[in-house]
């Protein structure tokens, strides 16, 4: 459910729902036309929904689903092994490279904060932006998004679309002349941002705001942002502004977490309302159903990721483990243990050959894909809510509500 955020309701002519409109169509941004939304008073909101089904987006077709989520792109369960201090000499370490204070995305994958070629992270503090430079650790530049009409923004996320623009979201007050009283609060707000500029890049959406919308959640893997609203996941892409929705026949409760897998064919749902069980139930998308869970959780599943070539899945639990599952057989390979508290988060490297997790305890922890414990990070004062790599692998990056902290590997 998308909104598009202007200063007058337009008269909408029939188009295709998910076609970009003439508006949004990327172009070289000025100064000027950077303003957006600022350039008359006052604040509506007007729905913008892919009406039309999925597969009539994409023309009908299994193949085609998973063109088009990849924009560019009953387990044992005595299979559960206890993962062991690995005792061969590691080709890698982890040092420390730096801390900035604020904070990374707190409920999607904060890989998207690091730039194409890993050599920036931008960090959100506040209604700034700090953008750090990796190979140093220095300040790179600090950015000031502000938004015409909009009051004490609260970015949330910071995803780099570009090497020159990045896509944020956050939360502000509607600023109205003439207005008395507690100024109402925005719903959420999806905006691009373009870096050398400091300045806003076309238009400005507003995402949800309606009851009976679910938890929103934005994939950096796929560069789509998804929405749960009754039975069915709308997804957008905020470059091209195409999307389109993916209905569950079988799914009555809302699911509070749900993952995506890069190559379009699965989607994880976890944390459905009175469930009786915190195992992910599995959706093979090409047929719309349940097909398979992920068997073997004690408590909450905090945290779902695919490895970039869909091949495994890992997952954060409540109960302290990090648990690997292959793909698409759903068995259970290993179950890591270490952790002394709640791991909130967990995600592969883009080659697949580690896992990072972090935890309530402190510590962010990088295991190999084998489920060998090769290093443990104690720098931190919080609680660590999400981790990542960088997209070369260099780097990971964790966050906890009030700072990031940045690790470099070195060969030894």
């Amino acid at each position: 459910m998308f909104s598009r955020m202007t200063k007058k309701a337009p008269t909408m002519s029939p188009r295709a729902p998910c076609a970009p409109e003439p508006a949004l169509r990327s172009r070289a941004p000025s100064r000027g036309a950077a303003s957006g939304a600022g350039a008359e008073r006052g604040i509506r909101f007007f729905l913008f929904l892919p009406q039309i089904h999925l597969s009539a987006i994409l023309g009908g077709g299994p193949a085609i689903l998973v063109l088009w989520l990849c924009a560019f792109l009953v387990p044992p369960l005595n299979a559960q092994v206890e993962s062991v201090q690995s005792t061969a000499a590691s080709h890698y370490f982890w040092v420390s490279n730096g801390r900035v204070e604020g904070h990374l995305a707190l409920n999607h994958s904060p890989s998207g904060a690091f730039s194409p070629d890993s050599s920036t992270l931008a960090v959100e503090h506040g209604d700034k932006l700090v953008l750090m430079e990796l190979e140093n650790g220095a300040l790179r530049k600090v950015l000031h998004p502000h938004l015409e009409d909009v009051s004490d923004l609260d970015i949330e996320s910071a995803d780099f679309l570009t090497a020159t623009r990045l896509f944020l979201l956050g939360m502000g007050l509607i600023r109205e002349k003439g207005s008395k009283g507690v100024p109402p609060r925005t719903p959420l707000l999806g905006f691009q941002w373009y870096i050398d500029q400091d300045s806003l890049f076309e238009k400005l959406n507003a995402i949800g705001g309606h009851p009976g919308i679910g938890p929103i959640f934005y994939f950096p893997q796929i560069k789509h942002l998804g929405i749960y609203t009754s039975k069915q996941f709308e997804f957008w892409n905020p470059e091209s502004h195409r999307g389109g929705d993916i209905s569950i026949p079988e799914l009555t409760r809302r699911p509070n977490l749900f993952a995506v897998s890069p190559d379009g064919h699965w989607l994880l749902l976890a944390q459905i309302e009175s469930s009786s069980t915190p195992d992910p139930v599995v959706v093979e998308l090409r047929e719309h159903k349940f097909v398979d869970s992920l068997r073997g959780h004690q408590a909450t599943v905090l945290d779902m990721s695919f490895a970039q070539d869909s091949s495994q899945v890992v997952t954060a639990c409540e109960d302290g483990k990090v648990r690997i599952f292959s793909v698409p057989d759903w068995k259970l390979l290993q179950t890591l243990s270490g952790h002394q508290g709640p791991v909130h988060w967990a995600e592969f490297s883009p080659d697949g050959n580690w896992i990072v997790s972090g935890s309530e305890d402190k510590t962010v922890r990088i295991w190999s894909a084998g489920g060998k414990l090769e290093q443990t990070l104690q720098e931190s004062q919080a609680p660590i809510l999400t981790v990542a790599f960088s997209p070369n692998g260099e780097y990971v990056a964790a966050s906890s509500e009030q700072n990031v902290l940045v690790w470099k590997r070195r060969r030894q």
